[in-house]
């Protein structure tokens, strides 16, 4: 068994909570094991001024973190998975995947409103293409700013840029022990999560043994397994920050169930599919469900999306 393993994070309030909680997990499971978390800067942590979507999406908080795993600095790192790319560099792998927190989003107004309560042309922040565009779908006078920055950042945003209301993970505002200011819970019908929000990602270099050994304690079967079955779905659509996407699966027993959608930025159209499969066929399942989509039209909307950002 490894005596020190060093962790790979980055330094924000909820990628540092993040990292503790792996750590603080590491050391229940191996007594005497040391851990050392190593913050790494990334290019979404230093380009605050321009929107995801322009700057390159999925990958711009994980891509120095992934080059220290390759050369050795550290031993695994800890995301978000949401913020992992569909396909990872040569060499790495996603590990256990822990039990995954509320994978909705929620709204967070100064005054506590609810959404449908929401004055006409209600000024919003999200930094999110998915989540704009269903908000859109659901309430097309809403005017959407965009809203980079950490979640303690955007919570100051709510008030110092006279925004009505705010959509965050619920995950990152219940871990940081915020709930306290969520006005509502946003559910599925109104705005599907990403795929594998709320999940934690613990990725390992593929061939180092002693670290998979190491956090293999950490799995929760049933997360790995939607998640991994998102992943697929999204693997199947080339889905990116460019493309508004979203995917969330659930399992009931044995019986495996996935809602996808993809939309047009404005929100005007969406192409919204469920799929269900024995739990075996999960990741099957998912990227056929990506192939209806595509068929059905949103394949269109995302070969458009793309011409327009390159």
């Amino acid at each position: 068994m490894a005596e020190s393993i060093i962790i790979g994070t980055r330094g924000s309030r909820l990628a540092l909570w993040q990292a503790n909680w792996v750590k603080d997990a590491l050391t229940s499971l191996h007594p005497g094991l040391e851990v050392a978390l190593e913050v790494i800067k990334t290019k979404g942590d230093r380009i605050l001024d321009v929107p995801l979507a322009k700057v390159g999406g999925k990958g711009l908080f994980v891509k120095e973190i992934e080059e220290a795993l390759l050369a050795g600095r550290i031993d695994l790192a800890v995301h978000s998975m949401k913020d992992m790319p569909a396909e990872l560099p040569e060499g790495l792998c996603t590990g256990p995947v822990p039990l995954r927190e509320d994978p909705r989003d929620v709204l967070i107004t100064a005054g506590g409103t609810p959404m449908a309560r929401l004055p006409q042309g209600a000024h919003i922040g999200t930094s999110s293409l998915r989540r704009s565009a269903q908000l859109l779908h659901a309430r097309p006078d809403l005017a959407i700013v965009s809203l980079r920055g950490n979640l303690d950042t955007r919570l100051k945003k709510l008030e110092s840029e006279g925004l009505d209301a705010i959509v965050l993970a619920a995950a990152g505002v219940k871990r940081l022990g915020l709930a306290r200011r969520i006005t509502e819970y946003l559910e599925d019908d109104v705005v599907l999560p990403a795929v594998a929000q709320g999940a934690l990602c613990i990725e390992l270099r593929r061939e180092d043994r002693r670290t998979h050994e190491v956090v293999a304690g950490l799995n929760h079967p049933d997360t790995r397994d939607i998640v991994l079955a998102e992943r697929a779905f999204l693997n199947r659509l080339g889905g990116s920050c460019q493309v508004p996407v979203a995917g969330h699966g659930r399992l009931d027993g044995d019986r495996f169930s996935l809602t996808g959608l993809v939309a047009e930025l404005d929100g005007s159209r969406v192409y919204r599919k469920t799929v269900s499969a024995g739990r075996e066929r999960a990741a099957e399942a998912a990227t056929e469900l990506a192939d209806r989509l595509l068929d059905s039209g949103a394949g269109l909307v995302m070969e458009k999306l793309l011409q327009e950002t390159d």
